[in-house]
């Protein structure tokens, strides 16, 4: 009789342990940002605005942490593992929820069930650039350049599978046309070559490439999101160019582990685009080259991932790199 009553009295006191960490104001202690790059990128650093922006908001640490290594996939089995209340958060890219699962032979993870989109945080722009001497004027000049001469014009890249290598994919595909892909580990090795004449073509990352825009190195002949830069209000969407249905961008969002409650998620998204309303934040973003993004409701980001699956799973396996990964 006494065992049964102090078992009893144990289940009770799970009961009521479970229902008061329930009731606890959501945060009510450190809130970890896992970022899949190291320290000091682009992408760190807004992890860090967003972190200090919520913790000023919030009154509780927002603390990021860097999980670089295997295209993301390191820090976003590092969430899904977590348990889903909230305190663990990543700041996943295109490649983490849409890319990768046409690129990895397995992954291990699905993004729109083991991770909860939360708040879509940044969409920054590729710049097509050629070098300030090549007789290419504008994306029309390009076209016919490579209609006229298939596969003679080299265009570069960040790797195979890349965004960059992607979004060139995507132009060739929506303008049937060929041009010669020649991969590097990085943009700023493509840049060199672009201005040596090595190659002729590139989509390049805002970060990287508006220097050498500014400069008059290189020209600019569009920008790859379906609005003008703000930094670069001049130049023309590729779409705008004569590419219709052309739109390709550099996203990243902040998910949450599958299974985390709907009201945190709503917590957060509502947060978010409340510091990403703010003028200064936004500022702040495009001097840094990263374009802020004005996140809609958690249903919307959701609906914005499975687009993207849909829509680069294509290009993926037309590039040929599907499961290369």
């Amino acid at each position: 009789m006494k065992r049964r009553t102090c078992l009893a009295m144990l289940t009770a006191l799970c009961v009521l342990s479970v229902t008061a960490a329930h009731a606890e104001p959501y945060p009510s202690r450190p809130t970890t940002i896992v970022v899949p790059f190291a320290a000091g990128g682009g992408s760190d650093l807004l992890a860090r605005l967003v972190a200090q922006k919520l913790e000023e908001r919030l009154g509780k640490p927002f603390v990021v942490e860097n999980r670089p290594g295997a295209a993301t996939t390191l820090a976003a089995m590092q969430v899904v593992r977590s348990a889903p209340d909230g305190y663990t958060l990543m700041q996943a890219t295109s490649s983490t929820m849409a890319i990768n699962v046409s690129m990895m032979k397995k992954l291990p993870y699905e993004p729109l069930k083991d991770l909860v989109p939360v708040a879509l945080l940044s969409s920054s722009p590729f710049i097509l650039v050629v070098a300030a001497s090549s007789p290419i004027k504008s994306v029309a000049d390009l076209i016919a350049t490579a209609k006229a001469k298939p596969n003679t014009l080299n265009y570069g890249s960040g790797g195979p599978g890349s965004m960059h290598h992607l979004s060139t994919e995507l132009l060739l595909s929506l303008t049937g046309t060929r041009m010669t892909h020649v991969p590097y580990k990085a943009t700023p090795p493509a840049m060199n070559d672009l201005l040596a004449g090595h190659i002729q073509v590139l989509f390049g990352d805002t970060t990287s490439i508006l220097p050498f825009v500014q400069q008059g190195q290189v020209r600019a002949l569009a920008v790859s999101t379906a609005q003008r830069s703000e930094v670069l209000p001049d130049v023309p969407t590729v779409a705008e160019a004569g590419v219709p249905g052309f739109e390709s961008a550099s996203w990243q969002m902040l998910v949450a582990p599958g299974g985390t409650p709907a009201e945190i998620v709503a917590r957060l998204n509502g947060e978010i685009h409340t510091i990403f309303s703010d003028p200064a934040v936004k500022q702040e973003l495009n001097r840094r080259g990263v374009g802020p993004a004005l996140t809609g409701p958690p249903e919307q980001v959701q609906k914005y991932v499975r687009d993207e699956i849909a829509r680069w799973t294509g290009i993926v396996q037309r590039a040929g790199v599907a499961g290369s990964l």
